[in-house]
């Protein structure tokens, strides 16, 4: 669910004093728990990103024929009115993952309480939560359904996402179930903030209107793969301005293949704070008990005013990671959010003018920012 937001969620990648590998930035964006919010969730394809259904040439009314049968809304109720009645916490939408019944969604949707599915044919369903993973604000449900109602969806490939791309996002906005709209995609590389304040990098911002219930549907390309899952909207009004931003599916594919395995994901962590200038990642903080810490990472001690901008001086600045030059702070991110906890990383830094490379074995990312 979306909630109405006063100040920009968004950082550009290249200049950010980010969380960085594990450090939060700005507030939870979600609540969970709101009466009157609408959340929808999205669903995808874990094993094949391209099956033949993904052809070239699709209108929007074919496209929405071939996946529409995919997308589902979601209600989530606990608790219970005056009357007795189930109260409902949450709505939103979701879409068919694979023919085994798992459903894709974001983790603000099903964040608690009993989760009901409701598919295309008027259907509802019992489901059950397989896992969820507030740092990307995935989660993966299952239902019991006769296979002739899970038709999933392909996932695309999000790293071939270019600005321009026509797009198409499918939910229930305000509840209005099988909704549409197109646009493109605005922008990419953006960055969110996650519902436990973990920052989820290289999203895609889209001005295909996206209001409240389209939460967790899925952001599709003119070949009907899903390419992200709706999450997020920028807005003064709380209704749609054209600014909404979606989880890349690379990353959807990723979490969704570990929640199904084990129920979890356990994030890699390195545990800085940082920001990028010219020449590397400065590094502004260094949390304590950390992977960094003991491999010896330094922050910097004070600041100096260069062209009249302000930049930390007397610490490390990371030039990069695993022998891959890193220019920007959702690069790095990304970088470590490659790797698995326990994986030993060589991280290259300008210290006091000179080159050094450390050794440093990454550790699972804590449940919350420190």
């Amino acid at each position: 669910m979306e909630t109405r937001r006063t100040r920009t969620p968004i950082i550009a990648a290249g200049l950010v004093a980010a969380l960085v590998l594990g450090f939060g930035l700005g507030a939870v964006a979600f609540t969970v728990l709101a009466d009157d919010a609408t959340t929808v969730v999205r669903q995808v394809t874990v094993s094949d990103p391209e099956p033949a259904a993904a052809r070239d040439g699709l209108s929007i009314g074919q496209i929405y024929v071939g996946a529409s049968k995919a997308v589902v809304e979601i209600a989530v109720t606990g608790g219970g009115s005056s009357f007795g009645d189930p109260a409902t916490r949450a709505q939103g939408s979701g879409f068919v993952l694979d023919t085994k019944g798992h459903i894709v969604t974001n983790q603000h949707v099903v964040g608690g309480g009993s989760i009901s599915v409701s598919f295309w044919n008027g259907t509802l369903l019992d489901a059950r939560l397989v896992g969820s993973d507030p740092s990307t604000d995935l989660a993966v449900i299952k239902v019991d359904a006769l296979a002739s109602l899970l038709e999933p969806l392909p996932l695309g490939d999000s790293d071939r996402v270019a600005v321009g791309d026509a797009v198409l996002a499918l939910g229930s906005p305000f509840g209005l179930e099988g909704t549409i709209t197109s646009g493109i995609v605005s922008a990419l590389h953006r960055q969110m903030t996650a519902p436990n304040d973990f920052t989820i990098t290289d999203t895609i911002q889209t001005d295909a209107a996206i209001n409240h219930g389209n939460s967790g549907g899925p952001l599709l390309d003119r070949r009907g793969r899903v390419i992200g899952v709706n999450a997020q909207i920028e807005s003064d009004s709380g209704g749609s301005d054209g600014v909404g931003f979606a989880i890349p599916s690379n990353t959807v594919r990723s979490i969704a293949r570990q929640l199904i395995e084990s129920g979890e994901v356990r994030h890699a962590y390195l545990g800085i704070t940082m920001i990028a200038i010219p020449g590397g990642i400065a590094i502004t903080k260094v949390q304590s008990d950390t992977p960094a810490e003991r491999a010896g990472l330094k922050a910097a001690t004070s600041t100096r005013t260069i062209d009249g901008l302000e930049r930390p001086t007397g610490g490390d600045v990371i030039v990069e990671f695993d022998g891959q030059k890193v220019t920007s702070a959702a690069a790095l991110q990304s970088a470590v959010d490659a790797r698995r906890p326990g994986d030993k990383v060589s991280i290259t830094v300008v210290r006091n003018g000179k080159r050094r490379a450390l050794e440093v074995t990454l550790e699972v990312r804590p449940a919350r920012p420190s």
